[in-house]
């Protein structure tokens, strides 16, 4: 389902940690059942899996509690697979001489990552010395000139506590030209019945996209009473104005990061559908070239923007990725929303 002016729908399909060589064919399968799902064709399908295999092969080689992300992006014009590959590896000191055919740090024909480009839509590499490395390759089903592919200015990711299979945690997003709206949510509790909460809080917020902040949290407390409830922020990016409006409910953090620092803005005590003394909004200065970060209480709000400039000069999904690997608490669902909107 994708609301006019809204990202598409992304769904994150499988979380595979990339442990041994036996990692490489569950995950070569699900990416494959995935695109199969989406409409893919058979030669489409197979590039997807290689792909995905030399992932994997990197992760075994060089990585350090390597995972993939498997995920599906649903639109109205074209689906597309999207997948992530994180590790806590010693990172690269030239991330772009990866992709290049005949590179390679420990003695192999180097032909993973220029594999990956070559088959890949779209593809992006954050990797920072001492910290590890994020790579994100999407396909379409057949493929497409960059050029034709529209620059990302938000994204989000989210994982399941260890043990379920569904994540409590939701996003949604909204456009519009010269705003930006962001919605995380945080269902109480885990498993199926924290994500119906979720869920139920992302339609309404795309039922009430051009109110404001405050409004959209105040209808989803309303529609939570029927479900276990949660904490939900929504956050209004306004461009032209240079300004983020913050409305939140519980412990869901909202931060803007820019110029080397991160300015905390501030979530109302409460669970929504159940408690909520008072639901206000705050306004915080968007600086140019401003990152504004939501993320659940999956994870830790100890996370630094100290000597992280690669890191937010990055794609919006690189650094969800890398925020949910350095600060995501494993026994916990966790979801992070990354925007840098665009002037």
């Amino acid at each position: 389902m994708t609301a006019a002016g809204s990202l598409p729908v992304t769904e994150d399909f499988a979380w595979l940690r990339v442990e041994d060589a036996t990692a490489h064919g569950r995950a070569r399968r699900a990416a494959a059942m995935l695109a199969t799902q989406l409409g893919f064709g058979e030669v489409r399908a197979t590039e997807i899996g290689l792909a995905v295999t030399e992932l994997g092969t990197n992760l075994t080689k060089h990585a350090v509690e390597g995972v993939l992300v498997i995920r599906a992006i649903r639109a109205v014009t074209q689906a597309a697979v999207e997948v992530v590959a994180i590790d806590r590896g010693p990172g690269m000191a030239d991330a772009d001489a990866s992709g290049r055919d005949g590179e390679s740090t420990t003695g192999t024909l180097g032909v993973g990552m220029g594999a990956v480009r070559r088959l890949a839509d779209v593809t992006s590499v954050l990797s920072e010395p001492g910290r590890g490395t994020v790579v994100t390759a999407r396909f379409h089903p057949r493929r497409t000139p960059l050029e034709e592919i529209p620059e990302a200015d938000t994204a989000g990711l989210t994982r399941p506590i260890d043990g379920e299979e569904v994540c409590g945690d939701t996003y949604a997003v909204h456009h519009e030209p010269g705003r930006l709206r962001l919605m995380m949510c945080d269902g109480s509790g885990h498993g199926p019945l924290a994500a119906a909460a979720s869920r139920a809080a992302a339609d309404v917020f795309r039922d009430h996209v051009t109110a404001s902040p405050e409004a959209v949290v105040k209808h989803i407390h309303e529609a939570l009473r029927r479900t276990r409830g949660g904490a939900v922020a929504v956050a209004e990016i306004n461009t032209a104005a240079g300004t983020v409006r913050f409305a939140g409910l519980g412990n869901i953090a909202g931060c803007v990061v820019a110029d080397g620092r991160k300015q905390g803005m501030i979530s109302a005590p409460g669970v929504a559908g159940h408690q909520a003394r008072t639901i206000r909004a705050f306004d915080y200065p968007l600086p140019p070239g401003a990152t504004v970060v939501l993320h659940s209480d999956g994870l830790t709000e100890r996370w630094s923007v100290e000597g992280r400039e690669r890191l937010f000069a990055a794609t919006p999904l690189a650094i969800a990725a890398a925020l949910l690997r350095d600060a995501g608490i494993r026994h916990d669902d966790a979801g992070v929303l990354v925007g840098k909107p665009r002037p």
